[in-house]
């Protein structure tokens, strides 16, 4: 479990420890393991599961209706996929942080094309069968007829699809990397591969910008780890998860790479450097 969430744990009072243990079950970019992974949880006979992405909120909620589920980021509209009744009245054991990968889409393809404003195309890399990419394409798509850009679609199923993919990515201008717990797994090895195919990226995470993408832009993590820990926090002195409305991410950042920028050859414009968030130097 990343970092900021112990941290805003231990904010709230939570010492792992002493009042608090924290069962950690990592998929490690392997989807298919998750529900035994949940499975473990519940049979360990946990309090409560944060669950970090749709896929892992969706084997957690298969895997427990009792037990209190906490999303933290997730990237799924939590309505339209039944996790929850509404945002407003979750309904069931479910509650958290949503944040709409879709909705953000058209605005991460906006930002790649602005840094080569030049490209007449885009390459995309997507995660086969993930539960967002359909939504993802289908919002990138749009963006890409509204700039008079093309999008070329790459899919893969995890790692091991990589050395093809990247293969046939070779000639892109960019790459826009979709929104997938298994990208931001492998946010290192993507970003060996792209800057050694001299592929300027467009990424999810600032820690998948401070990996190595050329740009990131997404909701800020510490702030979404704080509102999620609230969760676990108010849920932990009796609320009940049903009657706590779904939150949504208020704070985004643009994160630039300008270490990868000159290893690239890439001038970022400056209308894209002054609105950065954060330069990586």
């Amino acid at each position: 479990m990343d970092e900021p969430f112990p941290q805003a744990l231990r904010e709230l009072g939570y010492v792992e420890g002493r009042n608090l243990t924290l069962e950690v079950r990592l998929a490690a970019g392997r989807l298919d393991r998750l529900p035994a992974l949940a499975a473990e949880l519940v049979s360990a006979r946990v309090d409560l599961i944060v669950a970090v992405s749709p896929p892992a909120i969706q084997a957690a909620k298969l895997a427990t209706a009792s037990i209190p589920i906490v999303m933290a980021f997730t990237s799924h509209d939590p309505v339209e996929r039944g996790f929850v009744d509404s945002l407003a009245h979750p309904g069931h054991n479910i509650t958290g942080v949503a944040m709409i990968a879709d909705e953000i889409t058209g605005k991460r393809l906006a930002l790649l094309r602005e840094a080569l404003p030049r490209a007449t195309h885009l390459a995309v890399l997507a995660q086969k069968d993930h539960s967002t990419t359909t939504g993802q394409l289908t919002a990138a798509q749009e963006t890409a007829r509204s700039l008079g850009i093309q999008l070329d679609v790459v899919e893969v199923r995890d790692a091991r699809d990589y050395p093809e993919a990247f293969d046939a990515l070779k000639h892109a201008p960019g790459l826009f990397i979709l929104s997938s717990p298994t990208f931001h797994e492998d946010r290192r090895s993507l970003a060996v591969r792209a800057l050694n195919d001299h592929l300027p990226t467009l990424c999810e995470w600032r820690d998948m910008a401070e990996a190595g993408c050329l740009m990131s832009y997404g909701a800020n993590l510490v702030d979404l780890s704080r509102r999620a820990a609230t969760y676990v926090d108010r849920i932990a002195r009796g609320a009940r998860p049903g009657d706590l409305p779904i939150e949504r991410p208020t704070r985004f950042e643009l994160v630039i790479n300008t270490r990868t920028a000159a290893a690239l050859g890439v001038t970022v414009p400056q209308s894209l450097v002054l609105q950065a968030d954060h330069i990586v130097k």
